[in-house]
């Protein structure tokens, strides 16, 4: 007998932001289905509006406390794409290396205190600390790690000070370096220690064909820089984005929503909407880049580059978190043995508009600004992972569903919440609105 289901969750707890979930089904078939975004505004982009170019990577990163170190890394491509200027390899490496300090904290913090208590069947990682201490304690540790990069390469854990237009502005000591080095080698014990713990999970069986997009680059598994690529075997250099992106506004949401734009490359290859971003498109894009600890890792969690199971971007992230450790390896080698010194910050050399591209924890992250010959920002606009995610979600719980209402409630709640947590969406992130008018 096919059921009326109505379910209403308000809010899906353990996720970054306030979300609803509703779904009427009427004997079995949906009717209706929202991911309603209900976290108040934050008008990120108008506050830039009029603020000196040098104030903007600042005042965006405030847009989160756990991507802090993403959205100032896009913030400032984009000010230097605007601006003609170029940093210097050892700027770059040194951006590189908090940024996998913020990778690694964010995929942690994820796994082992919102989506670990889904596993054990409890309502937050508060039991766990008691029935599994030695397994929390593990999450700190990586998590303080972590952080520490951010502190020692940054300046802070959150909220980056040393990061600025044209390069960065404070030089770790040598000293600090080795002591990362050391506790990033040390780190691997844990990290197998957790691959050991998740793969005795066996994560929900759910296959849908996905459109994923990433950034590429030669020669590294991108975070910082690359062109955007498709699992459809197409690419676009950043700037020309838009030409494959539209966002849109939903009445039930505070976030936009994004697909991809009629009668692009995208859509003739028959992806017609939704499309996700994060670990697992990462990966699955990147599979062949990732380093060798990452690798067998994603083996032992039986993850591959034809993941269709939106689930499995939990194990993504614990890969991820492999490759960045080992990578934060290879760079802090690479300081130590260049010599790194201080260096000047490059200077502006002209003013324009400027597109900048990173890979957020989350997904692929776009900052657009228009600097006037003054140093002034006049448009600024960001593309949010979350918020490019939101319809996919919406899409994979309408496939979803169907496959577990013969289930009790209570178990079709929690696999609803566990669906949407899989992709580890920031809520706060994503409510954006950029027309603002000032009569």
């Amino acid at each position: 007998m096919k059921k009326d289901i109505k379910i209403n969750i308000h809010h899906i707890t353990r996720v970054e932001g306030h979300g609803n979930v509703v779904i009427d089904i009427k004997k079995g078939v949906i009717k209706e289905l929202r991911l309603e975004i209900v976290e108040s505004p934050r008008f990120y982009e108008a506050m830039l509006r009029g603020r000196k170019y040098d104030e903007a990577q600042h005042i965006m990163s405030r847009i989160c406390g756990i991507c802090a170190v993403s959205h100032t890394s896009a913030s400032l491509k984009a000010i230097e794409n605007a601006m003609g200027i170029t940093i210097s390899k050892q700027a770059t490496e040194l951006r590189k290396l908090a940024f996998h300090g913020e990778m690694i904290q964010s995929h942690i913090l994820h796994l082992y205190f919102l989506v670990l208590p889904d596993f054990f069947r409890v309502g937050s990682v508060v039991p766990l600390a008691a029935s599994h201490p030695d397994t929390v304690r593990r999450g700190l540790r990586l998590k303080k790690l972590a952080n520490v990069i951010c502190y020692t390469i940054a300046g802070r854990h959150i909220h980056p000070i040393s990061l600025v237009p044209g390069g960065v502005a404070y030089l770790p000591k040598e000293s600090e370096l080795k002591e990362l080095k050391k506790g990033l080698e040390n780190s691997f014990e844990d990290l197998e220690a957790a691959v050991e713990l998740f793969k005795t999970f066996k994560p929900i069986e759910y296959f849908q064909k996905r459109e994923y997009l990433s950034l590429k680059e030669d020669g590294e598994y991108a975070f910082y820089d690359g062109n955007i690529v498709s699992n459809l075997k197409y690419s676009a250099k950043p700037k020309d984005c838009r030409k494959l992106i539209e966002e849109s506004i939903v009445p039930y949401s505070t976030a936009k929503q994004a697909k991809t734009i009629p009668h692009s490359p995208l859509w003739k290859r028959g992806v017609k909407g939704g499309y996700m971003v994060g670990a697992l498109a990462r990966i699955c894009n990147n599979f062949n880049q990732l380093s060798p600890k990452a690798k067998k890792a994603a083996k032992e969690l039986g993850l591959t580059p034809l993941s269709s199971n939106p689930f499995m971007n939990n194990a993504a992230q614990l890969v991820e978190s492999f490759h960045c450790t080992e990578d934060a390896i290879k760079i802090i080698d690479k300081l130590l043995s260049s010599g790194f010194k201080k260096e000047e910050l490059k200077k502006p050399k002209k003013f324009g508009a400027g597109i900048g591209v990173v890979e957020a924890p989350r997904g692929i992250l776009f900052h657009e600004y228009t600097i006037n010959k003054d140093g002034i920002v006049t448009n600024a606009n960001c593309i949010i992972p979350t918020a490019q995610n939101l319809r996919m979600i919406e899409e994979d719980l309408r496939g979803f569903v169907p496959t577990i209402s013969s289930k009790p409630k209570d178990e079709i709640v929690r696999s609803i919440e566990t669906l949407v947590r899989a992709y580890d969406p920031c809520i706060s992130c994503s409510t954006h609105i950029m027309d603002v008018k000032f009569v």
